[in-house]
């Protein structure tokens, strides 16, 4: 048999051939715009996440784990970004700075390691008492270009949806209402249930409101915070 024995230089050529060859997979770069196209729902601070594929930020049909009830009731994202963190995941905070307001888009790039072939995105819906528009391990793909994905809302499962004004605190029933919102929501609202039938993540029916700013069964108006899904559009650009 022959043996055919490779030069130093050819062979340093082939090691950074390689080296090169990888370097090119290592990371993916994405562009990504999140718009919310609801009429009267504002976003709290969006969470968007490239993990693998074992990771979820959510999971239909699953209980809520306590990171994402204090999203889901409160807007902190705190508790789903030290989980993401720990898993090695590529994460975008905050991109709008704050609320995301209705009609309105937020953008931003992220690097995400090869491993990283997932994509979720989470925030809380304004107003809902665990409402929160959300991306679960969306496969990211591999061919350059530009994708479009609309979100649903989703309901975490963990509070009544009595549409009434309150604290936001995990377990404290009623609707956190940050300044943009106050003056547009009703009160003093005797509420539309005190029991929620499905305790795991779910679609969110929306919300139902009345048209009585100062009584009623709800303080949501619902000439400008009811709202059908989808809830937000996602345009993610592959480089």
């Amino acid at each position: 048999m022959k043996v055919i024995k490779k030069s130093p230089i050819t062979s340093t050529l082939s090691v950074l051939a390689l080296a090169l060859a990888s370097s090119t997979t290592m990371a993916q770069e994405l562009s990504i715009t999140v718009t919310n196209l609801t009429q009267g729902l504002y976003f709290t601070p969006v969470i968007t996440a490239a993990h693998t594929s074992e990771n979820h930020i959510f999971m239909s049909g699953t209980m809520a784990s306590d990171e994402l009830q204090a999203m889901a009731e409160g807007g902190s994202i705190s508790g789903l970004s030290n989980i993401l963190t720990n898993a090695d995941a590529n994460l975008n905070e905050n991109p709008a700075g704050g609320l995301l307001a209705p009609a309105m888009s937020a953008s931003f790039d992220l690097s995400n390691d090869s491993a990283n072939t997932h994509l979720s995105l989470a925030a809380m819906v304004l107003p809902s008492n665990d409402g929160f528009v959300g991306l679960d391990s969306w496969e990211i793909p591999e061919e350059a270009g530009t994708y479009t994905v609309f979100l649903n809302a989703y309901d975490a499962g963990t509070e009544a949806n009595d549409e009434l004004r309150g604290s936001g605190a995990p377990g404290e029933a009623g609707m956190p209402v940050p300044p943009p919102l106050d003056p547009l929501l009703g009160m003093n609202g005797t509420g539309v249930t005190d029991m929620e039938s499905n305790d795991k993540v779910h679609i969110h029916r929306g919300s139902l409101g009345d048209s009585d700013m100062s009584a009623g069964m709800s303080d949501i108006n619902n000439s400008v915070q009811r709202w059908l899904n989808p809830v937000a559009k996602l345009t993610i650009t592959v480089k």
